[in-house]
């Protein structure tokens, strides 16, 4: 058994004999593995030398740690600065305050019963910690690879290039799981701040508010189990016990309290509802008289291309030239989605015959050099002309200039969370997610749906003019 403290400044917390962070286990985990796998409920990826391979089809966030690093910080500042920085990586000083000026200790023995209560007094202290936070899969593996260190980080240093970085502080909780004497803050601090591990773990329920219990333990039914309470695999509670909050109980030795992988689905695809921020009447208004203005602007400026590109695909693969896809706007609505046509008529006849050579992951279809592709089309979509027609769509109020991309109904079955979200609003003739991804094996599905949300939360003025930014800036490039 261990000892825990009150997270109060000046709180009660039961005393056992210490044990070992590599010793003690909870559920099944070590205290390191409790903690990556908080952070693997937030859709971040811990990255430390040597441990576990950085996983592609996971959620592309990853933080930088040493071997037994232990931190914990409030990450949504952090994107933000991402988001909007661009930056390679996130060069992170974590500062740790800690005010308690004593902290009081109730001692038991292994039975329970009570042998003193001992005060310990402490002044302030103050750590901080160097870690990294980046976007960056090529990162994650090169920091994973590397020995750590100072020679880890000048390699990273160098790799990143010093324009690439930027630097921020946040305050958070710095600890170590390779000290035993820190296994109890360790744990203290998950309890804190970990609001529902059982949603990302196996076998652990909750038979009471706060409470969370392994499968095997099977407290009797008189227990009282009075707030934040977590109970591990195997252990054994007299027949009407009482166990008061905060406190964890870890696993009884010998007790087997096996746990998966971490479900990086579970994570990108979250059963909760995501609503989006509530836009004002004047929000939407004015981006309504945007879309209206903007799409006549690009109609009548790009008319003059329309017949030179519908000549083209009729020289090359005969009538129609344009291609209607039935896709679905707000609340689920059905519209058709009009595109210059850039493949062969027997397209969808010949899809199925390739579908071994799909290189996109998720219900997308992606072929680098697809046969499908008219010669014309090429070019069409290399400068985004085949999506010119879209702009009728915009004016008609079926989508956006800015948006989620539009999507048939097959494909947003996928995951209801980001189908609730993404029908939220309009679809765009670009988005963040079209300026933002990377193209890399296995990821593009993922990116998909975490571009849409993270557009759909913060859905703004600004967001939308840096996205045609970046678009413009894209087509210019080729």
């Amino acid at each position: 058994m261990h000892e825990i403290k009150s997270p109060s400044a000046n709180g009660v917390a039961s005393a056992r004999q210490p044990a070992t962070a590599q010793e003690l286990r909870l559920w099944g985990l070590t205290v390191r593995e409790l903690h990556d796998r908080r952070w693997a409920s937030r859709s971040v990826q811990i990255v430390r030398p040597g441990g576990a391979e950085v996983e592609l089809r996971g959620p592309r966030l990853y933080i930088l740690l040493g071997a037994e690093d232990f931190v914990l910080f409030r990450i949504n500042p952090i994107l933000k600065r991402l988001n909007w920085m661009k930056p390679r990586a996130m060069r992170l000083r974590l500062v740790d305050r800690q005010a308690t000026s004593y902290m009081e200790r109730v001692l038991t023995d292994n039975e329970d019963r009570f042998i003193a209560i001992r005060r310990e007094y402490f002044g302030r202290t103050r750590s901080t910690l160097r870690l990294v936070v980046t976007g960056e899969a090529k990162l994650a593996r090169m920091w994973r690879d590397s020995a750590g260190g100072r020679e880890g980080w000048r390699a990273m240093r160098d790799r990143i290039g010093r324009d690439r970085w930027i630097a921020e502080q946040c305050s958070g909780r710095i600890l170590s799981t390779a000290s035993p004497s820190t296994t109890d803050d360790c744990l203290e601090a998950l309890l804190e701040q970990w609001s529902e591990p059982g949603a990302s773990l196996d076998g652990v329920y909750e038979p009471a508010p706060g409470a969370l219990v392994h499968e095997t333990a099977r407290p009797p039914q008189d227990t009282r189990l009075v707030g934040r309470v977590w109970i591990g695999a195997g252990v054994r509670l007299r027949p009407g016990s009482v166990v008061i909050g905060p406190r964890v109980l870890a696993d009884a030795p010998g007790a087997v309290a096996k746990q998966r992988p971490p479900s990086w689905e579970a994570a990108l695809y979250p059963g909760w509802k995501l609503t989006p921020k509530l836009r004002g009447t004047w929000f939407r208004h004015s981006k309504r008289l945007f879309d209206i203005a903007f799409s006549s602007a690009v109609l009548v400026a790009t008319a003059p291309i329309y017949p030179i590109v519908m000549l083209a695909i009729l020289l090359e693969d005969g009538w129609p030239p344009f291609f209607a896809h039935m896709r679905q706007t707000r609340r689920g609505r059905v519209f058709p989605c009009y595109k210059f046509r850039t493949m062969r008529k027997d397209a969808e006849q010949i899809k199925a015959e390739l579908a071994s050579k799909n290189q996109a992951d998720g219900p997308q279809f992606f072929i680098e050099k697809d046969p499908r592709l008219l010669r014309i089309g090429k070019t069409l979509r290399r400068f985004q002309i085949d999506e010119l027609p879209q702009f009728w769509n915009v004016l008609l109020g079926h989508m956006s200039v800015v948006g989620p991309r539009p999507s048939p109904d097959k494909e947003n079955q996928f995951s209801p969370a980001w189908r609730e979200a993404r029908l939220s609003v309009r679809p765009g003739v670009t988005g963040l997610w079209q300026v933002s991804r990377t193209r890399e094996p296995e990821t593009d599905f993922q990116e998909w749906i975490r571009y849409d949300l993270e557009y759909v939360q913060h859905e703004s003025w600004r967001l939308d003019l840096w996205i045609i930014f970046k678009t413009v800036e894209k087509i210019i490039r080729g």
